[in-house]
C-alpha cells in the first residue's frame, strides 16, 4: 500500500484499515509460530503498512 494511496482515504478508513492489518498481523504471528507460514517475509512488509497508515492518520490529525 503507497503513502499516496493511504492520503486519499479518510480519517475513519485509515482507522479501519489498521484494525484489519493488525488482526492479519497477529494472524500471521500465530501461523508462524505454528511454523504454518509459507513466506514469513509478509510480517515485516505488513508491519511497514501499519505504520504507513498511522504515520498519514497523524498527519491528518496534525491539519
Amino acid at each position: 500500500m503507497k503513502a499516496k494511496e493511504i492520503r486519499d482515504m479518510s480519517a475513519e478508513e485509515i482507522k479501519t484499515k489498521v484494525g484489519e492489518k493488525k488482526k492479519e498481523l497477529n494472524e500471521l504471528k500465530i501461523k508462524l509460530e505454528m511454523k504454518t507460514l509459507e513466506n514469513p517475509s509478509v510480517i515485516p512488509a505488513l508491519k511497514k503498512d501499519i505504520a504507513r497508515l498511522l504515520t498519514v492518520l497523524k498527519e491528518k490529525g496534525a491539519k
